[in-house]
């Protein structure tokens, strides 16, 4: 009996012909498109979702001074909140909702021709938001829940009660809650009407609104992947990265 063809590896995939590759990504694009159709039907299912009328009147603190919620849309019809983990006295914004917020500015244009106002909201003071956001170099509108119940409402902030309790609700089940981690990210949508009313239509936590991350998607087709020890563990905020690792010169002759 001959011995068995040994297929060539590299760092752990198979080389094969361009033939056999073919029958592979074949495999592959048919998950992609049952992918591609449950994405298609939660859409669906998520704007059939039922709305919530907003009774509260929450008070922002803005740049251009104190606004409801309602006069944080703009003048548009669909406002859609990432709320971003930085709390009172924080040094720096959690990297992950710094990654997340690099991806806004680019949309801002299309959002808003579409009818939709993106803002950036945090418990920290204005203040200390402006000083964040010159250091990152952000342009997207975001303001201060500092002194409102909006973010404890939204489940993005444990109240006092709460860690003396030790527990809290955060996406939608109850968590462990300690005074090290009173923040936490999410993403709520709301519109408002002509009669003025304003109604909550949806809301995400956790990796709710992963795909939201195009350099995550962008990863996910490169040849590594995201790479990743635990769930974003590379992520840094842009200003702390050292140079990217490059290919040895020797590789690249």
């Amino acid at each position: 009996m001959g011995q068995l063809e040994q297929v060539e590896q590299v760092d752990g995939h198979s080389i094969v012909s361009q033939e056999e590759w073919l029958v592979a990504r074949k495999a592959l694009l048919l998950k992609e498109k049952e992918a591609t159709h449950l994405r298609d039907a939660i859409r669906e299912a998520r704007l059939a979702l039922p709305w919530v009328k907003v009774e509260k009147e929450y008070v922002f603190e803005t740049p251009e001074g104190k606004k409801t919620l309602a006069e944080l849309f703009d003048g548009r019809s669909q406002l859609v909140i990432y709320h971003f983990m930085l709390g009172p006295g924080w040094a720096a914004g959690c990297p992950g909702c710094s990654f997340m917020s690099d991806h806004l500015d680019g949309t801002l244009p299309h959002l808003n021709n579409h009818d939709v106002t993106m803002m950036v909201i945090s418990r920290a003071p204005l203040v200390e938001i402006e000083t964040y956001k010159k250091r990152m170099g952000w342009r997207f509108p975001w303001v201060s829940a500092f002194g409102s119940a909006f973010n404890y409402d939204y489940d993005v902030s444990v109240t006092k009660e709460q860690v003396v309790r030790g527990e809290a609700t955060y996406n939608f089940e109850t968590m462990p809650a300690d005074v090290s981690d009173t923040e936490m990210h999410g993403l709520s949508s709301f519109y408002k009407n002509e009669a003025g009313g304003v109604f909550h239509t949806y809301s995400s936590y956790a990796r709710g609104h992963e795909d939201l991350l195009g350099t995550m998607m962008i990863l996910d087709r490169a040849p590594k992947g995201r790479n990743e020890k635990g769930t974003m563990d590379f992520v840094k905020r842009h200003d702390e990265y050292a140079d990217a690792p490059k290919q040895h010169a020797c590789c690249s002759k």
